[in-house]
């Protein structure tokens, strides 16, 4: 086994899939304090969450597809970075579809990212000696069959081949794989299960619900609520999400861990709130409900608030209006047409 690599200056930090949403958010504040490597391929993610970073000596971006092998240490453009010599410190897996539309679009895609590419980035954990967290999903539970709080230790619920299946099932494979190489090769890994995350970033066309509501409301378009909109879940702003992951990975807590907001608001509520907050006049309306919008569960926070000390602080209200804000300022300068 390889001896852990000195560190001659600040940390090295790779993230994969890091033009992402939650990845490029997580990038802004790694930077911070240390020197971060961003890959992407791009299936999702886009150059816009990060261009405000290239420019940054402490940051480089790499275009690759994590379903394929890559040396790092022969990368010249990392040659700044002394990788064969200190090493990457820490590593957080991110790279996978994560739009539901995107579930059918690119099916094989979502679980070869979870599958190779999570092998791929662990098997850097192991040749470097790095941390590793590892970003699952609430997805991995399925559909919640009573109304309680998800725990860690519950099994799930969850349909194998259903329209959601490859990612639900992938990430509940790179959870296998990423508990197996820590048994096998004795490096440090974990888990954080995210449950629902908003914010700046998020892209507009992907089907999720608050960037929807947004969106139509700037416009005073109808919302549309598919179902009767009395289904209930969680919602947990970006910045305490970011807080939560770089506590997890920096304290010495190993294993599972969710992450995300215990607070429970029906979709009919969201609507309201975006309506108010943006001072819309929206109406809302009610259409069939489609197959990729799973019934979505609620954290038990306990573990997490217990172990690292973590538990979300940012109201609903005051998130919905940093990311109204942010869509408009968006629309103003033209980036609603940007693929984000």
């Amino acid at each position: 086994m390889a001896k852990q690599k000195p560190i001659f200056e600040k940390k090295n930090v790779l993230i994969t899939g890091g033009a992402g949403f939650i990845c490029s958010h997580l990038c802004d504040e790694l930077i911070k304090n240390n020197r971060v490597i961003c890959i992407d391929n791009f299936l999702s993610g886009s150059v816009e969450n990060i261009n405000h970073l290239l420019k940054n000596p402490d940051f480089e971006f790499v275009k690759h597809d994590m379903s394929m092998p890559l040396d790092l240490d022969k990368l010249q453009d990392l040659e700044t970075f002394k990788v064969p010599f200190q090493g990457i410190q820490e590593i957080y897996n991110l790279a996978c579809p994560t739009s539901p539309k995107d579930y059918n679009k690119f099916p094989i895609e979502t679980c070869l990212a979870n599958s190779q590419g999570t092998k791929n980035a662990l098997d850097w954990a192991v040749k470097y000696q790095s941390k590793f967290l590892h970003l699952s999903s609430s997805a991995i539970y399925g559909d919640p069959v009573e109304d309680q709080p998800l725990v860690e230790d519950y099994w799930g619920f969850i349909d194998p081949v259903g329209p959601r299946s490859c990612y639900n099932e992938g990430k509940r494979f790179a959870e296998t794989l990423v508990v197996n190489y820590g048994q096998k090769y004795g490096i440090v890994t974990k888990i954080g299960r995210v449950f629902n995350t908003y914010g700046p970033r998020l892209k507009l066309t992907d089907g999720r619900m608050i960037p929807d509501f947004v969106s139509a409301a700037v416009e005073n378009r109808d919302l549309e609520i598919y179902g009767d909109g009395k289904n209930v879940s969680s919602y947990c702003y970006i910045d305490d999400m970011i807080e939560g992951l770089v506590k997890f990975m920096t304290s010495e807590v190993t294993g599972i861990l969710n992450l995300g907001s215990p607070k429970v608001y029906t979709i009919l509520d969201i609507a309201h709130k975006v309506i108010e907050i943006s001072g819309s006049s929206s109406k809302i309306v009610h259409k069939d409900p489609i197959l990729y919008l799973a019934k979505q569960g609620v954290p038990d926070i306990a573990q997490v608030k217990e172990k690292i000390g973590w538990f979300p602080i940012i109201s609903l209200e005051d998130g919905l209006q940093r990311t109204i804000d942010y869509m408009k300022g968006s629309r103003a300068i033209g980036l609603e047409k940007v693929k984000i």
